[in-house]
C-alpha cells in the first residue's frame, strides 16, 4: 500500500522528469488523494480483508471470547453508515465484518422486483452489490481523511491520526447461495465476487435450481461429491486471483432438509456415497413387489426401494437430519472449507453445541458462522427456554402460560427478564460453548428500514406533521452526532470542493461557502449560518 511519503517522493521525481508540463501538479495534493484511496482494486481489498479474517480465526482458536460480528446490508450507504457508527461507538473496526445476504439481494436488488430467496435473481447483482459496498466504504475513508487534512491545514496537530488512520474497509462474508448452476458457473461467479472485494464466500449444499431459504420448507440437498466440487471451484477462484488466504464458509441445510434430488454412486463400501445412501428412506421389497422402472438398491443384504415423491425427489429417513449435518460438516472441513454454517430451527445453545461438538471429535478447531436470524421469534424462543429452566430449577411457574409467553402482559416479569438476559448473552455463551466464531444478523437493515418508515409515516401524516421528522430523526441525528446529518458532506461535497481546488486552483467553483445551509449543523457556526439563511 502506498503511503503519503512514498507518493510524495514519486510525484516529486515525476515532476522533475516532466518539467514544466507538470508545473500545476502539487505533490502534496497527489499524496493526499492517494492516501484517501488506500485500496485501488477489489482484489486489494480481498487480500487485505482475508488476512484480517485469518488473524481473527487464529485469535478465536486461542480464546473464544474473540468472536466476530456483522450485520447484513443491502446497499452501500447502509454498509457505510454501519461502519461509521462502529468506529464511533466501538472506537475500532476490529472484529467487525459485513454480511451480504442472498435473501436481501433477491428481495431488494433484483431487476425482476422483490423475489423470494430461491436463487431467482440475477447472479451479477451479487458482485455488483459487493463493489457498491466497498465503493461507499472507501468514500467514508476519503471523507474522514479529508476532514483530518483540513484540520491539519488549519494548524491542528492531527498528523498522528492521519498516519494511524483505521479504514472503514472490513471483511465481507458474501452469500453465493448454492452457486447459481454447476461447478463451472460457481467458479465464474466466485471470481466476479472476489474481484469485487469479497474475501469470504458462503455456499450451501442445496440443489442450485431448487434452492430455498434456509428457514423455509422444501429444501433439497446434494450428495457430498457435488458439494465438494463446488468447494473446489471456490478455492481455485481464490488461488487464480491471488487471494491465497480466501475463506470458504460451507453451509449445510441438512437439519431442516428432508429431500435429495439424486442418488450418488458408491464404488467402495462405506465411502461417502454409501454413507449418503444409508440416509435414504427405503422399504424392503421382493421381486413380486416391484413395478416396471422402479429404482432399487441393496442394503444390508436385502433388496430395498427408496421412497420417492411424485416429483422424483427422494426422502431421507426421519430423524437422520443431525447425523447428516455432522457428516456434511466433517466432509466440508476435510475438503477445503474453513468455516461452517449450520441452519437451525431455533437459536438454542445446547442444540448447536451438540452438533458442533460431534464435528470437533473429528476436526478439533471446527468453527461456525451463525445466523442470528430475524426468522427466529427470539422473544418466544427464549421465554420458553427460560420457562423450561425455571421448571428444571423447581421455581414457581404457575403465573405463566408457556404457549402465550409472547403476550405483553409478561413484559417485565422475572421470566421475561431471565429470557432477555439469555438473549443479551447468547453470542458470548454460544461462542464459548458452541464454537461460534462469527455472529451475524442476515436481515437487520431490512427490518429497521421498515420499522423506522412505519414510525415516521405514523407521525408525519398524522397530527405531528413536520415535528415527527424533526423530533425522531433530525434532532436525534444532531444530538447523537450521526455523521450524515450533514448529508452534503457525507455525499462528498467537501471532498469535491477540495479536489476542485487541487484541479483548478482559485478558479474552482465551490459549494461549501457561507451560504451553504449545512453550516447550520456546525454548532460553532449555527447562529451565524441561520442569520445568513434568514437574510436570503
Amino acid at each position: 500500500m502506498a503511503t503519503y511519503n512514498s507518493v510524495l517522493d514519486t510525484v516529486r521525481n515525476l515532476k522533475a522528469k516532466h518539467g514544466d508540463n507538470w508545473a500545476t501538479i502539487t505533490p502534496e495534493n497527489a499524496a493526499r488523494i492517494a492516501v484517501q484511496n488506500r485500496f485501488k482494486t477489489g482484489l486489494d481489498i480481498a487480500r487485505y480483508t482475508a488476512s484480517i479474517m485469518r488473524k481473527d480465526m487464529a485469535e478465536y482458536d486461542a480464546n473464544s471470547a474473540n468472536y466476530t460480528q456483522s450485520l447484513g446490508c443491502w446497499h452501500g450507504f447502509v454498509a457505510q453508515q454501519k461502519m461509521i457508527a462502529v468506529k464511533k461507538h466501538k472506537g475500532t473496526t476490529n472484529k467487525t465484518y459485513l454480511y451480504l445476504s442472498g435473501w436481501m439481494v433477491a428481495a431488494l436488488r433484483s431487476e425482476f422486483g422483490p423475489l423470494p430467496d430461491q436463487s431467482m435473481h440475477e447472479k451479477t447483482s451479487v458482485p455488483k452489490l459487493i463493489e457498491e459496498i466497498y465503493t461507499f466504504l472507501r468514500q467514508a475513508d476519503a471523507v474522514e481523511l479529508n476532514d483530518l487534512f483540513r484540520r491539519l491545514d488549519a494548524g491542528e496537530d492531527v498528523q498522528d491520526e492521519i498516519d494511524n488512520f483505521e479504514t472503514h474497509v472490513v471483511p465481507i462474508i458474501a452469500d453465493i447461495d448454492a452457486g447459481f448452476g454447476n461447478e463451472e458457473a460457481t467458479y465464474l461467479l466466485a471470481k466476479k465476487m472476489i474481484e469485487a472485494g469479497a474475501c469470504a464466500l458462503q455456499i450451501e449444499n442445496q440443489v442450485s435450481d431448487a434452492k430455498q431459504c434456509g428457514h423455509q420448507d422444501g429444501k433439497v440437498t446434494v450428495p457430498h461429491e457435488d458439494f465438494v466440487a463446488k468447494l473446489n471451484a471456490l478455492r481455485y477462484a481464490f488461488l487464480e486471483l491471488g487471494v491465497d488466504e480466501g475463506v470458504i464458509v460451507a453451509r449445510t441445510d441438512s437439519e431442516g432438509a428432508g429431500l435429495t434430488q439424486k442418488l450418488p454412486v458408491s464404488t467402495v463400501t462405506g465411502d461417502l456415497a454409501s454413507q449418503y445412501m444409508d440416509f435414504i428412506d427405503a422399504e424392503e421389497v421382493t421381486l413380486e413387489d416391484i413395478n416396471e422402472n422402479d429404482v432399487l438398491f441393496k442394503r444390508n443384504g436385502k433388496l430395498v426401494r427408496p421412497v420417492r415423491l411424485p416429483n422424483g425427489l427422494y426422502k431421507f429417513k426421519k430423524g437422520s437430519n443431525i447425523d447428516r449435518v455432522v457428516l456434511d460438516c466433517i466432509t466440508s472441513l476435510e475438503n477445503g472449507a474453513d468455516l461452517l454454517w449450520i441452519e437451525t430451527p431455533t437459536p438454542n445453545v445446547k442444540q448447536i453445541a451438540h452438533m458442533i461438538n460431534r464435528v470437533r471429535e473429528k476436526v478439533p478447531n471446527a468453527k461456525l458462522v451463525y445466523n442470528n436470524s430475524p426468522s427466529f421469534n427470539w422473544t418466544i424462543n427464549f421465554r420458553q427456554q427460560a420457562y423450561d429452566l425455571m421448571v428444571e430449577l423447581g421455581k414457581d411457574t404457575s403465573a405463566y402460560n408457556r404457549a402465550e409467553l409472547m403476550d405483553a402482559k409478561y413484559d417485565g416479569t422475572e421470566l421475561a427478564n431471565r429470557a432477555d438476559e439469555m438473549i443479551r448473552t447468547f453470542q458470548e455463551e454460544s461462542s464459548r460453548e458452541a464454537g461460534i466464531f462469527h455472529h451475524l444478523i442476515t436481515l437487520p437493515t431490512y427490518h429497521t428500514t421498515a420499522l423506522h418508515m412505519n414510525d415516521l409515516v405514523e407521525g408525519y401524516f398524522g397530527d405531528m406533521g413536520m415535528l415527527a421528522y424533526v423530533d425522531s430523526v433530525q434532532r436525534q441525528e444532531i444530538r447523537k452526532g450521526v455523521a450524515c446529518v450533514k448529508h452534503q458532506r457525507m455525499a462528498g461535497s467537501d471532498l469535491g470542493d477540495d479536489h476542485k481546488t487541487f484541479f483548478a486552483g482559485d478558479k474552482a467553483l465551490k459549494a461549501g461557502g457561507a451560504k451553504n445551509t449545512s453550516n447550520q449543523f456546525d454548532t460553532a457556526n449555527s447562529e451565524k449560518s441561520l442569520e445568513l439563511v434568514l437574510d436570503k
